[in-house]
């Protein structure tokens, strides 16, 4: 049986700004596609239903959306608000709940859409840090991996900022252990003496250095961020309906 963390982590704090009106109307986590609900709550379930216990929000921007969640699912949720989310990047929210995350966690982007697949292949690491990859996916806004085997070297949406070994895309799933959360957390207290704009992939990276972070590649791989509204429209139109079609499959054995 997948060992998998009880708990989970999800950032938050973002101000949607790439969203046009939909980012100012409600944080990206309450967008929603087809008759499913918000995403943050679609997120929410198949964790759970991976088995996750206990999920940490780090929230900014529109936070009162995640404190109506949160009221509406006691024992499961619990907040943590970045105060400086408008001048600060994710690095910033993720430091903010350090005293919450002793233990090893599950890492989310709150914009996620996913198979459950996701999970179940994330799961299969039963020790040590990974981040999940996928293959090409088209979506214009790619973060891409540099591996050395299948160990995290470097990450940058400038593909020729890389080596030659840039194994797949980074998904925005993470399993971390707490001695790369402390390698992450030292990093970025050295980059919060000159600047807050520090993303969560980039302390990674700096803890990559002192210690293996595994890459986890699942080629064929349904998901997406949403992050630009050509995001939302490609999610809308041809990547969500895909995730309901796998996930149907995998409920009941088919694929």
């Amino acid at each position: 049986m997948n060992k998998v963390p009880p708990l989970a982590v999800i950032l938050a704090a973002g101000m949607g700004t790439r969203l046009g009106e939909q980012g100012q109307l409600a944080p990206k986590g309450f967008l929603q596609f087809g008759e499913d609900g918000p995403i943050i709550e679609r997120s929410l379930a198949q964790m759970q239903d991976a088995g996750v216990e206990r999920v940490v929000i780090v929230t900014g921007h529109l936070q009162h959306f995640y404190q109506e969640l949160a009221a509406r699912m006691p024992g499961l949720i619990e907040l943590v608000h970045n105060p400086l989310y408008a001048e600060s990047g994710s690095m910033y929210s993720l430091h903010t709940a350090r005293e919450r995350l002793t233990e090893t966690f599950w890492l989310f982007e709150s914009d996620l859409v996913y198979e459950r697949k996701a999970l179940d292949e994330l799961a299969r690491v039963h020790s040590g840090s990974a981040l999940l990859l996928s293959g090409p996916t088209g979506s214009m806004d790619e973060v891409y991996a540099e591996a050395s085997g299948d160990l995290l070297v470097n990450l940058s949406k400038d593909r020729s900022q890389l080596g030659a070994n840039v194994l797949g895309e980074l998904v925005g799933i993470s399993r971390i252990e707490p001695d790369c959360f402390a390698r992450m957390v030292s990093h970025s207290e050295q980059v919060f003496a000159s600047t807050l704009k520090l993303e969560y992939e980039q302390a990674l990276v700096g803890a990559a250095r002192g210690g293996p972070v595994r890459c986890q590649l699942v080629e064929d791989l349904a998901w997406s961020e949403v992050d630009t509204e050509a995001h939302w429209q490609r999610v809308n139109d041809r990547v969500y309906p895909e995730i309901l079609r796998r996930d149907a499959a995998h409920a009941t054995g088919v694929r």
